[in-house]
């Protein structure tokens, strides 16, 4: 991904070679320092964060003059032993043009570096630093003297062990001409208000990250720092400069993890540790921008029933339309944003896979064991995964191939599964299972999408097989047929997980500090005070785990079958969302919609489970793919919108990467398509 950003880059710098000079726009304000010691300020009508408290270079220079704040700075660095006015000229307009934290704004200043000893610079770049309303030149030592001719503004150098990175910079000039640069990020409102909080990296010793603690007043409005893609363009690493925001449930060092409660966040401290699912991230390049809402530890609790955080709004249709539960800030944001390239959530339930139907975006239910979940507060510990949402097939399939690694993997004891095998294949498998208990969807508008989705597998040579996925069950042996079986599993699986791991210390936490108290909590955890501890023992935890292996290797051997060429004999395909009905945020709206609206919780008739439970309990990839969006009546604003539509296909448990590719192929071939941010995601 860096590389082909890179090769865009040099594609502009190519065109724009003779590109006339940027001209300075938009004057300087200072607006605060947040209490880490970093500046917000503005240029023209756009805010920014400078992290001054953590500069990445100080360097000595000859400039005379302190600023008495920081300066808006373009850092133009290059390896070349011969500097024109044309490179630098076309460098600033491929900023422009690539990267939406740059504007003209950061040619207030100007430093040029060359990593070549005895580089030699243009004198028509001085003419062009005058065109372009320059008012400090810097240059780097390796440069020597040079004839700036007469200027209107200083022409000093810099003396630096190591350069920086092309970009945006804040600098300060301090009594003696030190000269410190610091990085810079641009705030974004959250104005659909899926964000708890935006993060920056606090660039210290212990790799921590900073809570950014500002709104915009006018809104109240989380804002979100946006680091310049631009200081991305040189690492080669698989996910640079991809901005990623993580659930409220993931641990991230130096910051608080809260779960959607008040409470939790009263009762412990800040992260002093990043969780592995997402230093891979970091690893990897990403960029983790802030962390997004949940519903109240990952539950899968209605919009109208958030108290402790305000329920996210879903730019689509009219916007007032569900996020459906607990990762429902991940697919919002990712919908809502084209300033964020990717979400990472959680799916125990459906937490991944509904928010992603309804959002108009792509996510998926991984494998279960596929991403180590240390460090992440957890639902069910057996039956928890982590997902990634995103606009794009082609952006899903690279994402997904960086974030989960091997070295990543769970610990099966912990899933009570075989250790997890992944098949990197480009083989499809042979047939794909249309069954008529849950299809075709509700809405014959959207079902019209889903028989294209179906026809497009068949011309790439997966053989449509229609068949009733009730019946298959009910002649399966009893840990399958006898739904009380497994749902009863199920249900000890994740009880057991969230009484110990979350309701236990929290209210016994919360009696020793307020004297015999119960927490404030969402309606969905109000019943933790006369929890029944018997209900969930380790006997039955264990004996559970073995109901759910013997369930798992129904669905993914006798059902789905293995092949050693595809990975997955068949595919199983059902709707997750809502048919191509709007489903709303407000209950009420729901009710007075009749039936032209839908609750998430539906069940056709004709099946004797939902969909979504399979793989929670079978362990197997469940992917939400777009199709396309139908037209409904807007309770809320009395127009004709748009509402998603959006397919399930779920495959054998280890065949993720060939769903990807699957789709990534799709997507080459005009069968799926990148979805837009906004009202409309096609």
């Amino acid at each position: 991904m860096a590389v082909l950003k890179r090769a865009v880059a040099a594609a502009a710098l190519a065109g724009l070679a003779s590109a006339a000079p940027l001209v300075k726009k938009g004057d300087f304000e200072f607006i605060t320092t947040v209490p880490y010691g970093d500046t917000i300020f503005s240029v023209g009508d756009i805010s920014y964060l400078a992290s001054t408290s953590t500069p990445v270079l100080s360097a000595a220079s000859t400039h005379s003059l302190t600023t008495g704040s920081i300066v808006p700075f373009t850092v133009i660095t290059t390896g070349d032993c011969y500097v024109s006015a044309d490179f630098v000229s076309s460098t600033v307009q491929s900023f422009t043009e690539w990267d939406d934290v740059y504007s003209a704004g950061f040619l207030e200043g100007v430093y040029i570096s060359s990593n070549c000893t005895g580089a030699t610079i243009d004198p028509a770049v001085f003419t062009w630093a005058e065109s372009a309303n320059v008012t400090s030149l810097f240059l780097s030592s390796e440069f020597g003297s040079v004839d700036t001719g007469k200027t209107s503004y200083t022409v000093s150098s810099i003396y630096q062990a190591t350069p920086i990175e092309c970009g945006p910079y804040a600098v300060a000039i301090s009594e003696g001409g030190a000269a410190s640069f610091s990085l810079v990020y641009r705030l974004y409102q959250d104005h659909q208000r899926t964000f708890i909080m935006g993060v920056y990296p606090a660039r210290d010793a212990i790799a921590s990250f900073k809570g950014l603690p500002q709104y915009l007043t006018k809104f109240q409005d989380e804002m979100i720092p946006v680091p310049s893609r631009i200081y991305s363009w040189s690492d080669s690493r698989p996910l640079a400069g991809l901005r990623v925001a993580i659930k409220d449930l993931y641990d991230l060092n130096g910051v608080q993890t809260s779960g959607g409660s008040r409470s939790w966040a009263t009762i412990t401290p800040p992260a002093n540790i990043t969780a592995p699912a997402i230093q891979q991230i970091i690893n990897q390049g990403g960029q983790i921008i802030g962390k997004f809402k949940t519903a109240q530890f990952a539950s899968g609790a209605d919009p109208w029933d958030w108290v402790d955080t305000q329920y996210p709004f879903n730019p689509r249709g009219d916007g007032y339309l569900t996020c459906s539960a607990s990762s429902s800030g991940g697919g919002c944001s990712v919908a809502a944003y084209d300033w964020i390239d990717h979400a990472i959530g959680t799916d125990t339930g459906s937490s991944m896979r509904r928010p992603a139907s309804v959002s108009g975006t792509y996510g998926n239910r991984p494998s279960q064991g596929m991403m180590s979940l240390e460090h992440v507060l957890p639902l069910g510990a057996a039956q928890d995964t982590s997902g990634v949402f995103a606009r794009s097939p082609k952006a899903w399939q690279h994402f997904a191939k960086a974030y989960y690694a091997p070295d990543l993997h769970q610990d099966p004891s912990i899933n009570g599964l075989e250790p997890l095998v992944i098949n990197d294949t480009y083989v499809w498998p042979k047939k794909v299972y249309f069954p008529v208990d849950y299809l075709p969807v509700r809405n014959p508008a959207a079902d019209a999408l889903v028989q294209q989705f179906v026809a497009n597998l068949t011309a790439l040579g997966i053989e449509r097989v229609n068949m009733n996925f009730t019946q298959a069950m009910i002649a399966a042996p009893p840990t399958v047929s006898n739904m009380s079986i497994w749902n009863g599993a199920s249900s000890v699986l994740n009880g057991r997980t969230a009484w110990e791991e979350i309701g236990k210390p929290l209210t016994t936490a919360w009696a020793q500090m307020f004297d015999g108290r119960y927490p404030p909590l969402d309606p969905a955890h109000r019943n933790w005070h006369n929890f029944n501890e018997a209900s969930v023992t380790l006997d039955k935890y264990n004996a559970s785990l073995l109901i759910k292996r013997a369930f798992s290797d129904w669905m993914n051997y006798d059902f789905l079958g293995a092949d050693a060429d595809s990975c997955s004999e068949a595919l199983w395909l059902y709707d997750i969302g809502t048919g191509g009905l709007p489903s709303y945020r407000e209950e009420d709206l729901i009710t007075a919609a009749g039936a032209n609206a839908t609750l998430l919780s539906y069940r056709p008739p004709t099946a004797k489970t939902t969909g979504a439970s399979i793989c929670s309990f079978a362990g197997c990839p469940d992917f939400t793919v777009q199709l396309g969006q139908v037209p409904y009546f807007s309770n809320v604003t009395f127009h004709t919108e748009m509402v998603p539509v959006a397919i399930n296909v779920v495959a054998r448990r280890g065949c993720d990467f060939m769903l990807f590719n699957l789709f990534a192929e799709m997507e080459s071939r005009g069968m799926l398509s990148p979805v837009k941010t906004g009202r409309t995601p096609f």
